[in-house]
């Protein structure tokens, strides 16, 4: 199967199936944000506004990578970026591999620039491609959406699983210490199993400007693998992704893995405003979130810019319960519990939550 047509067949399976994780969920619902009844603020006056990498953002959210590669996918990223331009946010585009391999494809992507011309956009091309493509390349893909940041994405959990993927993970890091020179700030990102210390420190040593945790507990490629290999009867790749389909480090843990003072984006099961206010009290710089706007994009009308406007409302009064004005003090003043399976985790991993603060100001 071409890329192309993978890529529209993993948009149709996300719109159309449960991909989600089913056992392990991204942790939101171990972290308790501290009540304030006495919040001395006027929720009206909540400022939600921030900056990343040198840009404005109205909200600290980004609408995480989905699409883009097939003619049918063009329509879906012109509806996403019409909504991050008039909410004042960032989007990413899928993987541009697609139009790398065919030219004809990088109207599916260049549209989200058309469509948000003040937004910040990042591009996104594997790990296995960077290897292959070099710094001419990437320059090439940021070229293609004037891009303010190119995405490195991480998926060899996926790549492990669908029967084309490719497995050689070797030289990866190399790779991306080599593309970290180019003009554009250079974000790594997972797509749903998590990011380590271990690897943190690895990416903050070759300059990466910024970590997306990707965390397990939102949607599983495991999962989506699962779909595409019962349609061709293919067995050996439907039994990996089903006992794959939760494998990860969840989103919460992999947050607090990855504070090696770096900028930091939540990802991976974020789907109110609650989860973004508790991402950034716990040390990240914005949230994203990719398969809660799929359907709506699909649809005509202001469906994802609805369902973005709710999740900011949710945000303000999250803030406004724990006593915080602005996003600055949500990360910095804010005050954390962390309980459950995810305290366990960073216990057996190490990490004493006692001796540190879990909100940002001593990142």
């Amino acid at each position: 199967m071409s890329t192309s047509s993978r890529k529209l067949e993993h948009m149709q399976l996300c719109a159309q199936q449960q991909v989600e994780s089913r056992k392990t969920g991204p942790g939101f619902e171990d972290v308790k944000l501290v009540h304030r009844a006495l919040p001395e603020m006027d929720m009206d006056s909540v400022d939600i506004s921030t900056s990343f990498l040198g840009k404005k953002l109205d909200a600290p959210f980004m609408i995480a990578s989905i699409t883009g590669g097939h003619p049918d996918t063009t329509p879906v990223n012109a509806a996403l970026a019409e909504a991050a331009e008039e909410t004042g946010i960032g989007i990413g585009v899928g993987s541009q591999r697609a139009a790398i391999e065919d030219p004809i494809q990088e109207e599916s992507f260049s549209v989200v620039r058309d469509k948000a011309p003040n937004a910040f956009v990042y591009g996104n091309i594997g790990a296995a491609q960077v290897k292959e493509y070099g710094i001419e390349g990437a320059e090439k893909l940021v070229e293609m959406l004037d891009a303010d940041a190119l995405a490195v994405h991480l998926n060899f959990l996926q790549e492990a699983i669908q029967p084309e993927g490719d497995r050689d993970a070797t030289g990866c890091i190399d790779a991306i210490e080599e593309i970290c020179s180019i003009d554009v700030p250079i974000i790594v990102k997972e797509t749903g199993a998590g990011i380590s210390r271990e690897d943190a420190l690895l990416l903050k040593e070759a300059g990466v400007a910024a970590i997306d945790v990707g965390g397990a507990g939102g949607t599983s490629w495991a999962g989506v693998e699962v779909y595409r290999a019962k349609q061709r009867g293919d067995r050996i790749s439907g039994h990996l992704g089903e006992l794959f389909w939760d494998f990860g480090i969840p989103t919460i843990p992999s947050l607090i893995e990855c504070r090696v003072s770096l900028p930091l984006i939540a990802t991976g099961g974020v789907r109110t405003g609650l989860d973004i206010a508790k991402s950034l009290a716990l040390g990240a710089n914005l949230a994203s979130a990719a398969l809660p706007f799929v359907a709506p994009a699909l649809k005509k009308g202001d469906s994802v810019k609805q369902r973005l406007e709710l999740m900011f409302e949710e945000l303000k009064v999250a803030m406004f319960l724990c006593g915080c004005p602005d996003i600055e003090s949500l990360r910095t003043s804010s005050s954390v519990v962390l309980q459950g399976e995810t305290l366990e985790y960073l216990d057996q991993r190490g990490f004493d939550i006692r001796d540190i603060e879990l909100h940002s100001k001593l990142l």
